[in-house]
């Protein structure tokens, strides 16, 4: 088994890229939640879909952890990739996300994402246990990504890219669900 090291999400920074971003747009943070709900109007309306919550977007700050979904949201708006909150990466790392309308938006292919794991899993010759303690999980949040229907938390998405040596942009699809 090759062990492998990886760089960590800064949810910390993205919250601090919101604030900034906040900042000199003038806005509140409902409007910050606004204007990154809007980004999907189109796709929002024809699913009735609750809107982005503020406090979802001001806990990124205090709990330093966002759903990999939800972390999308965010990045659209600020037009930055998942790479680029990698602690000491530079702002133009990764590579971009896919563009989405405002009658889509970008999601995680979480069914994707196990399927390449897995593969090079077996390739590997590791178990879903060894896999679990160089990604620092548990087995269960790896081999759940099969049937996973909403997120997992962005920083294990993003320990999971770094381990197979993918850009995150790999597994983000544009969805209209």
């Amino acid at each position: 088994m090759t062990t492998r090291s990886f760089v960590a999400f800064d949810a910390v920074a993205l919250y601090d890229a919101l604030e900034y971003q906040r900042l000199e747009r003038g806005l509140t943070w409902q409007g910050v939640a606004n204007q990154v709900w809007d980004l999907s109007s189109v796709l929002n309306a024809q699913r009735g879909d609750h809107p982005l919550s503020v406090s979802t977007i001001k806990n990124l700050g205090l709990r330093r952890a966002t759903s990999c979904q939800h972390a999308l949201f965010l990045l659209r708006w600020l037009d930055r990739t998942p790479e680029s909150f990698l602690k000491g990466a530079s702002r133009d790392a990764g590579s971009p996300l896919p563009r989405a309308s405002n009658a889509e938006r970008p999601r995680w292919n979480l069914h994707r994402l196990y399927e390449v794991l897995n593969a090079t899993r077996k390739e590997e010759g590791i178990t879903w246990q060894q896999l679990a303690r160089e990604l620092r999980c548990t087995p269960h949040q790896l081999t759940g990504l099969r049937t996973a229907k909403f997120a997992i938390d962005m920083a294990l998405a993003m320990c999971i890219v770094q381990w197979l040596a993918r850009p995150a942009s790999d597994f983000i699809d544009v969805a209209t669900w």
